[in-house]
């Protein structure tokens, strides 16, 4: 199927999605993370959203969006993040009218991505075997919490919680027996990321698979599933050896000195994998001492000493300011680098020569930054072309051409509440 937007078009008119158009009923971020990835890539994503409020995000601030003369628009900097590229159309799903609707535009599109709870759409004939009734070959995306069966299906999931069921915070966070220790989730919802991230590839793969066979599928992606998979090496260090990993703050298990220190400025990372990458260390630091000594000879002789030699390294670099150590230590090759606060990552020169931020128009803040994808392809780029949408700055717009509804249909269909 062919379709055309204001999305499907770049500098160059190749979009590697710009023949796709997907139905989003997602919310808050698995899901819009999803989608948004698919609108980067051309797709023609349309964003259903309750009427009056929409998508809970838009009311998750400060931050919004600003305008011109520094008030706040209605456009949260949460729901910017995951939300450009989309056309935002309300309907009030919970009518049978804007059930039709949505079922009209089912039809007219090869994916559906949605995060409502286990069995909730069934109730409004928008599940999976209904609209596959419409449309045989459509790709459906259901993301929940744990998934559509198992004693937890019914469970609201929310990626704080799944964190901490899934293991994350069990390896993140510092040591027990150290000041601040104990389990410590991650600083963006990252299992919410990651499932989106693995429910894109998916639904890429099910599209592959219908252009091969013509044949559409059912994806059921949980993020409890997502957390457990992306324990990686930790998940398989304990399937091979029955012993749980705990917590290690910023410091590794097996390699000392391989963790933060607090310089008089700042912090940074010294990464020091070798012997001789250790010697250079506190030899660029004035003690060579500390190199000499038998204790801290060799990698295991460290790493059973930590806790004598830690304290000594974190003395001799808090005598320093932070970048006069990132230029001792990267002038005598030893792997080191600042622990930058957001402000200074969108100042560093190497994710300006990246691009990794965007402007683009905004109908109400007149313009808003946002982060660029970082999918950089040779023939089909991902571009941000278009900000994230008012709440049904495209409703008319989208039954109009998609669904050939008429200006009066349109009015009427406004009238009862149905948009």
């Amino acid at each position: 199927m062919t379709h055309s937007s204001s999305t499907g078009s770049s500098a160059s008119g190749a979009k590697a999605l710009g023949h796709i158009r997907v139905l989003d009923l997602s919310r808050v971020l698995a899901g819009p993370w999803c989608s948004q990835n698919l609108a980067d890539l051309g797709a023609d994503v349309i964003k259903i959203e309750r009427p009056g409020s929409g998508d809970d995000t838009r009311a998750w601030g400060p931050p919004y969006a600003r305008d011109a003369d520094g008030n706040n628009t209605s456009e949260a900097a949460y729901y910017l993040s995951a939300n450009r590229g989309k056309r935002s159309v309300t309907v009030d799903i919970a009518s049978p009218e804007g059930q039709a609707l949505i079922r009209e535009l089912a039809r007219d599109s090869d994916v559906v991505i949605e995060n409502f709870k286990v069995g909730h759409l069934k109730r409004y004939g928008l599940d999976y075997d209904t609209l596959k009734a419409i449309k045989p070959d459509l790709v459906y995306c259901s993301i929940t919490g744990f998934g559509q069966d198992g004693p937890y299906a019914h469970r609201a999931g929310y990626d704080f919680l799944i964190q901490g069921m899934g293991g994350l915070m069990s390896v993140t966070g510092e040591r027990d027996e150290l000041p601040g220790g104990g389990p410590q989730k991650a600083g963006v919802a990252l299992t919410d990321l990651m499932t989106g991230m693995y429910a894109t590839i998916a639904v890429l793969a099910a599209l592959t698979h219908r252009d091969r066979t013509g044949v559409g599928q059912y994806i059921d992606m949980a993020l409890l599933d997502t957390q457990v998979a992306m324990l990686a090496n930790v998940g398989s260090n304990y399937l091979n050896s029955g012993k749980a990993p705990r917590r290690w703050g910023n410091a590794h298990a097996n390699i000392v000195p391989y963790q933060t220190f607090a310089c008089s400025d700042g912090h940074i990372i010294v990464a020091a994998g070798n012997d001789g990458q250790y010697q250079k260390f506190v030899e660029a630091g004035g003690r060579r001492d500390l190199a000499l000594d038998p204790r801290f000879a060799t990698n295991p002789l460290r790493v059973q000493n930590r806790d004598l030699l830690v304290p000594l390294l974190a003395d001799m670099v808090a005598t320093r300011r932070r970048d006069e150590w990132i230029a001792i230590l990267e002038a005598v090759g030893v792997p080191c680098g600042p622990i930058n606060d957001v402000g200074e990552v969108f100042a560093n020169e190497q994710v300006q020569a990246r691009a990794m931020a965007v402007e683009l128009p905004h109908p109400s803040a007149g313009k808003v930054t946002l982060v660029r994808s970082p999918m950089k392809m040779s023939a089909t780029p991902a571009t941000s072309v278009m900000a994230p949408p008012l709440l049904g700055q495209h409703t008319d717009e989208v039954l109009r051409d998609v669904l050939g509804k008429s200006g009066d249909e349109v009015a009427a269909l406004r009238e009862r509440g149905v948009v």
